[in-house]
């Protein structure tokens, strides 16, 4: 655990934690290091919503298939960043979606029964660690509403462009790269992928982007 400290450090669940707290906190917690393999999964749809996890190494991403098995990314998640915990708190039965690990990825899973009630110890870091956990679904519920900014846009064209002036913002930069392949950036914009590759094309013959990959520039915005 102690090779991840300043992976876990960088994680807002555990804003305001003191040093000499941290590792009897992470005991107290039920914390546990896993590893999975490429395109494993790390969180399966119908599993029970007890954990809480944080990507220590690796990446992966959270996916939701429908009834026709459409694939649609929900988010991506880099090391220190956590999943599953706006689930957990809701109570739900059952988790609805699948998070995957994109490359070969190390997580830690906590027990959320663990985290949200004191334990016979009385340990003080509980309060913290409650009132960063609200802080971090408050904040999710933010990245969400932005993601309905995107999707709900019209056409392929003004989704894309959407999300890279976001990007742009994000960065503080025209240029700047995406975690995404072109069908992992379909999927996240909820468009078929020969639709998309048309549309870059398009936008790169109009001066409004540039792009190698998962790299973009920024020309124009979409109302110039």
């Amino acid at each position: 655990m102690k090779k991840y400290i300043d992976v876990l450090r960088k994680c807002p669940l555990f804003q305001g934690i003191a040093d000499n707290d941290f590792f009897a906190m992470l005991d107290c917690l039920g914390s546990r290091v896993v590893k999975f393999h490429k395109k494993e999964k790390i969180i399966a749809e119908g599993d029970p919503a007890r954990y809480i996890g944080i990507v220590l190494a690796g990446y992966a991403q959270v996916i939701r298939v429908d009834f026709f098995g459409n694939r649609s990314i929900v988010a991506d998640i880099e090391p220190s960043e956590l999943f599953g915990e706006s689930f957990a708190c809701a109570d739900v039965k059952s988790i609805p979606i699948d998070v995957v690990a994109v490359e070969d990825t190390e997580v830690m899973l906590m027990d959320y029964l663990r985290l949200n009630n004191s334990c016979s110890n009385s340990c003080g870091f509980h309060q913290q660690i409650i009132y960063n956990l609200m802080k971090v679904v408050a904040t999710k519920n933010l990245i969400f509403h932005q993601k309905l900014e995107i999707t709900s846009k019209r056409t392929t064209r003004e989704k894309l462009m959407t999300y890279l002036m976001i990007q742009a913002k994000k960065k503080g930069s025209v240029s700047f790269e995406i975690p995404f392949n072109r069908q992992e950036l379909a999927d996240y914009l909820g468009v078929d992928r020969s639709g998309l590759s048309v549309e870059i094309g398009k936008l790169c013959k109009q001066g409004m982007i540039e792009t190698d990959k998962k790299k973009f520039k920024v020309l124009k915005s979409i109302e110039d």
